[in-house]
């Protein structure tokens, strides 16, 4: 069986600069791609002036209105919190969820870091498969301090024999997270094993920074992109990453 995957840093449904609101579009771009998870950061579960201010703006929660053509289940992470609102990680798809928890990783509530970590029942295979959709910190002490979180989740929590794929935006560009990823928890970087770097996806419009990954094991790769044309280009200002596994 195969399994494809996308993740993706929306930017709360907003363009570069957070001139226009796109979120419309970002959901037809992710609807075209018929993927069978989608890993998300910087979605917004509420906001209260902007629910009255902008015309266009859903009735429902954005990861609701992502997810009701394509993907019946998914789960919700608040990790920012503020008056009138939250946004946080999402994982939209199209299998069951057996059990999901979010974890924040940030001591500030206003911090949009954590790690929303579920486990899907695939029905065609018996089989129970981890997903961790993770946005870490942009200062290297605190995200040296997540990984350790992100460690201790997956050592107490995510048996070794069972698959597990954890996808996101890391914010680690100089790579100073691989030794614990690769070597502690044997994990492995799609982009970095087919095409031997990880892929650049931040700015959207000139990507120059490695922020967002696919590390996985327990999996086969069958192939991977990076989502950097039109209308990708337009939307976040990060861009996609696309990979498929078989199981």
């Amino acid at each position: 069986m195969d399994l494809k995957i996308l993740t993706y840093n929306i930017h709360k449904g907003f363009g570069v600069a957070n001139f226009r609101f796109i979120l419309h579009q970002i959901r037809n771009a992710l609807e075209s791609i018929h993927t069978d998870l989608v890993f998300l950061q910087e979605i917004q579960g509420k906001h209260v002036k902007r629910e009255i201010r902008i015309a266009d703006w859903p009735l429902k929660p954005q990861f609701e209105f992502l997810a009701e053509n394509l993907w019946p289940h998914y789960v919700y992470g608040k990790n920012a919190l503020y008056k009138g609102g939250h946004h946080g990680n999402a994982i939209l798809s199209k299998f069951p969820f057996i059990e999901w928890e979010n974890i924040t990783l940030s001591k500030y509530k206003r911090a949009s870091r954590s790690l929303l970590h579920g486990i899907l029942d695939i029905p065609q295979t018996s089989r129970k498969i981890h997903l961790i959709c993770i946005h870490f910190a942009l200062f290297k002490t605190e995200r040296r301090r997540q990984l350790i979180l992100l460690k201790k989740r997956i050592t107490q929590s995510v048996p070794k024999d069972e698959p597990l794929i954890i996808a996101g935006d890391f914010n680690d560009w100089r790579g100073q997270a691989e030794h614990v990823l690769e070597t502690e928890l044997n994990l492995q970087e799609a982009f970095k094993i087919s095409q031997g770097r990880h892929a650049k996806t931040f700015p959207a419009w000139k990507p120059k920074l490695p922020v967002d990954r696919i590390y996985f094991r327990g999996l086969n790769l069958k192939t991977c992109q990076c989502l950097r044309e039109v209308p990708w280009r337009r939307l976040s200002d990060h861009v996609p990453l696309f990979a498929e596994f078989s199981l």
